[in-house]
């Protein structure tokens, strides 16, 4: 289904209209116009349309409710709108009451039949699906379809509400919160219910690598394409075709390389650093950030088109300090796990650990949790099936057995991960400068911790960490 598929395209700018639909016969498509959207209704009514492109404001009938009469009485028929630049935003919201995607005034005519190319190939995967005994469904479609994100309450229930209903489509997810909040598991969980469930599931921590590196990651490269490339290397992008690409920390890449992630998310089609062959993928990208992006935008230091492609779909992640009711399931589950992997069953922490963990404000959220239960579970003794308080990383209960106003006070709602640098800092400070030590006391590796001190700007006293690993070092916490 390519050449010879139907088209319909609804705007009252009959130029445009015009130059669209000379492109796409020229391709070879079948094209229909219409002026305006009641026109536009009754040509879906009389013909079997394979693309609906539509302007977003039109006479009579808008876009929005045009779209909206497609997706009740003919959802297989993707919808692409038409915007202008000071409509984006609408277009946006388009995408998340069912449009395949959408196209900025004035677009690039290869733009254009890209995206064109894109959603015929989603109809004919629609319509295979339809045409099969049995709706393709996930592995395992209970509440473990969340991989490991343990919760409750409103947020959990929101989180799991929109997971579910995004894994379907090929929207961009957009995935907020602050570091250590479970970002990759909800990567994870949206590609496991999606009917890319079989394919590749790849994450690449874009705040690791410098910005040279973190392109030849993304999109490869060929041989002699700089000093070290001895042979040619696939990028992530091809790597995680037909599959889901996780890209944490996005609000950290160079605003070149945001300029390249725009144009594969609207044509799904790149070059590998040193070539000139075009490359098509089948990537659905989830995205995820700690960073204030709208402030970055106004800052000039990320792209704002970029942004509105990328925030289609947010899920939002609360720290674990405001969620303290999940704190006990928590602990549960990472004791099961850890005494699973250490070979130690019907394992509890005591009374007094279980307060010192709940009153704790957790700068590192669910990571920092999961550390220090498996620290409880490694240094406890062979027989012991409760863990003492003694046992938990001795920040924690120098912190616990501080005076309340001599305490670091909790970060306020929308400070991002400042906190846990500032809590790392002061761990940094109380092991003298030893990167090592405060980072063992962390649950952290040296690296890690310097890292995140650089990363928001605070002096790394001390000796540097030792070598641990390839170059680029250890990835980030989520």
């Amino acid at each position: 289904m390519s050449r010879g598929a139907k088209i319909l395209i609804a705007d009252d700018e009959a130029n445009l209209c015009q130059v669209v639909s000379a492109v796409l016969r020229k391709d070879g498509y079948e094209v229909l116009l219409s002026q305006d959207g009641e026109e536009a209704l009754n040509l879906l009514k009389a013909n079997s349309v394979d693309v609906l492109i539509t302007d977003v404001v039109m006479r009579k009938v808008s876009g929005i409710e045009l779209l909206r009469h497609v997706r009740e009485a003919h959802r297989d028929v993707p919808v692409i709108m038409m915007t202008a630049y000071g409509t984006i935003k609408t277009a946006v919201d388009a995408i998340k009451l069912g449009a395949f995607d959408y196209l900025p005034k004035p677009f690039d005519m290869e733009e254009m039949k890209a995206v064109v190319r894109n959603a015929l190939e989603q109809r004919r995967e629609w319509l295979r699906q339809r045409r099969a005994e049995a709706p393709v469904e996930p592995a395992d479609a209970s509440e473990a379809e969340l991989t490991g994100l343990v919760g409750s309450g409103e947020w959990f229930e929101a989180v799991s509400d929109l997971v579910r209903k995004v894994a379907r489509s090929r929207a961009t997810v957009l995935v907020r919160g602050e570091s250590g909040t479970g970002k990759e598991l909800v990567a994870r969980a949206i590609h496991d219910l999606s009917d890319r469930h079989a394919g590749p599931f790849v994450a690449v921590a874009c705040a690791a690598l410098s910005s040279d590196l973190l392109e030849s990651e993304l999109f490869g490269h060929e041989r002699g394409a700089f000093t070290d490339a001895i042979a040619q290397r696939a990028g992530r992008f091809e790597l995680a075709d037909r599959g889901t690409l996780f890209l944490d920390e996005i609000g950290d890449i160079s605003i070149n390389l945001q300029l390249k992630l725009l144009r594969v998310l609207q044509m799904r089609q790149f070059e590998r650093v040193g070539g000139a062959k075009t490359i098509t993928t089948d990537v659905r990208l989830v995205a995820a950030t700690n960073r204030d992006l709208e402030a970055a935008v106004a800052a000039g230091r990320f792209r704002e088109d970029l942004y509105y492609r990328l925030q289609v779909v947010q899920i939002a992640l609360p720290p674990l300090r405001e969620r303290k009711h999940d704190l006990p399931p928590l602990v549960e589950h990472f004791l099961r796990r850890c005494g699973e992997e250490n070979g130690r069953t019907a394992l509890k922490f005591s009374k007094k650990a279980l307060g010192v963990l709940q009153r704790y404000h957790w700068p590192g959220n669910v990571r920092e949790l999961e550390n220090s239960v498996e620290r409880a579970v490694v240094l406890a003794e062979p027989q012991a099936k409760t863990l003492d308080a003694a046992l938990l990383p001795p920040h924690i209960l120098q912190w616990d057995a501080a005076p309340p106003n001599g305490r670091p006070a909790a970060p306020a709602a929308g400070s991002r991960g400042a906190h846990q640098a500032q809590a790392i800092s002061a761990a940094v400070r109380r092991h003298r400068g030893d990167l090592s030590k405060a980072a063992l006391a962390l649950g952290m590796t040296p690296r890690s911790v310097s890292f995140y001190l650089r990363k928001h700007g605070l002096a790394v006293a001390g000796p540097e960490p030792r070598g641990n690993g390839r170059k680029g070092g250890n990835r980030p916490g989520k």
